[in-house]
């Protein structure tokens, strides 16, 4: 049975000066999965992230997202787009000055064009949609543990109700039963939502938990991309140590007790 394409990378470059990042990259993100990527330090694993939600204009090579060219649409249609797409950054990316429902309001107001009151209500929808108690969206970001921050910025990219969620490193500073929780979560919203989800992460735990596929990035492109098992039997050195190390035999260990 043939999978929709969702993302489609093709012939990406990406340089910064003198240094190529990525070169050649091809990628095919399919619809309803969550696909994990990961890749050693200077991979350019948020980079390639950057420039599929056009926050970066590759120096190469096509970025097809739902079948258009985001970077070549006219600004109406590319807005319209982009509010097809939900990202979370590593950081959160919270307004600290705006309680944490305004936070989420935002986009509804000045995207969606829904009147405050309607904005604040949904908000608060999104925020119980990501796990967190009543009341949580009249703190500010700075009165929020880590976990919750986390989940916060993840009911913000939700609010516009997304086909495709991004994010990066999502589980990062998180505690494990943190972490835990953040995957089993992400596992209800993409069944419950039918989203797509593009995950950048470290993470074994997040991998196993969480992951239909694996793209591994390396020497510039993707080197493989394919279910967990498939990936952690590619004969390459940074895939052996990476899956079959320590973390990587704890992180299945965990996996096969549950």
């Amino acid at each position: 049975m043939s999978r929709e394409t969702v993302i489609r990378i093709r012939g990406l470059d990406n340089r910064f000066g003198e240094q190529v990042v990525h070169q050649g990259l091809d990628l095919d993100v399919y619809r309803g999965e969550i696909l994990g990527v990961v890749g050693g330090s200077g991979t350019g694993k948020s980079v390639l992230l950057r420039s599929i939600v056009g926050l970066r204009r590759p120096s190469g090579g096509k970025v097809r997202l739902l079948g258009q060219d985001l970077l070549a649409l006219p600004e109406r249609e590319r807005a319209r787009l982009e509010r097809r797409l939900g990202v979370l950054f590593q950081n959160g990316a919270l307004f600290s000055s705006l309680t944490v429902t305004e936070n989420i309001a935002l986009p509804l107001i000045e995207h969606a064009g829904l009147p405050r009151p309607e904005a604040q209500y949904l908000a608060e929808v999104k925020l119980a949609l990501a796990g967190l108690p009543a009341g949580t969206g009249e703190r500010y970001p700075a009165q929020l543990s880590g976990g919750m921050v986390k989940r916060a910025a993840l009911a913000r990219a939700l609010a516009l109700d997304p086909d495709i969620l991004f994010l990066d490193e999502p589980t990062a500073g998180l505690d494990p039963i943190a972490a835990a929780a953040f995957d089993r979560l992400l596992l209800t919203l993409r069944d419950a939502l039918g989203l797509t989800v593009f995950l950048v992460t470290h993470d074994l735990d997040t991998l196993y938990t969480s992951c239909d596929r694996v793209a591994v990035l390396a020497r510039r492109k993707v080197l493989v991309a394919d279910r967990l098992d498939a990936v952690a039997a590619t004969d390459d050195d940074w895939i052996r140590d990476y899956f079959h190390g320590p973390r990587g035999r704890a992180a299945r260990a965990a996996q096969r007790k549950e």
